[in-house]
């Protein structure tokens, strides 16, 4: 059986990844992921995830599956990134208050073996309630957002920020789990 490999830090994945019940470590992908303020398409977040996963190929063990992801939030056809300080963060939660937009993670398996890739992507929706600007600096003052896509994390929003989620929730805090799951059966790993 492969090593499996997951190229990423976050916590939020690594807890999604665990309860699918295989086993991985961890190798920190060494790629700039700036696409903040570019036009959308599934290519530029997939293209960002392929390269994670490469950065941390070349660190792993040849009979290993590495797999990175990358989120983005996605409004008005731009890609919102991670907010670069307050300012941004605050500039960013101000943008979707009151609105709907999208969550996108692409997934990517590389068999380091082969070098074959799967990549794939999900899409959520959320909608916000209309934001007070107390609201948001109380949140941003909180939770410090600054390494989250959009500048925030779902599951760290009070109950009145989040009118509506349409599609996988784990997507939305970071690695879509079904997704996931069904990729992992399909390399053979579940």
């Amino acid at each position: 059986m492969k090593k499996v490999i997951l190229a990423s830090t976050s916590p939020r994945r690594r807890e999604i990844l665990k309860n699918t019940g295989i086993n991985f470590d961890i190798i920190s992908p060494s790629y700039d992921e700036n696409i903040q303020n570019k036009f959308f398409s599934y290519s530029l977040i997939e293209n960002t995830a392929i390269n994670k996963g490469l950065s941390a190929a070349k660190k792993a063990g040849r009979y290993s599956v590495i797999i990175s992801a990358d989120t983005v939030v996605v409004f008005d056809n731009i890609v919102l990134g991670k907010p670069r300080d307050y300012d941004d963060a605050l500039r960013m939660l101000s943008m979707l208050s009151g609105k709907t937009h999208k969550v996108v993670t692409s997934v990517c398996f590389i068999d380091n073996e082969t070098g074959k890739k799967i990549v794939k992507s999900e899409t959520s929706e959320v909608t916000f309630n209309e934001l007070t600007l107390d609201m948001i600096k109380d949140y941003i003052f909180a939770f410090k957002p600054y390494d989250k896509a959009g500048s925030y994390g779902i599951q760290e929003l009070r109950e009145d920020f989040v009118k509506e989620i349409n599609g996988d929730y784990d997507n939305i805090v970071g690695l879509p789990s079904k997704l996931v799951t069904n990729m992992l059966k399909e390399a053979g790993l579940l």
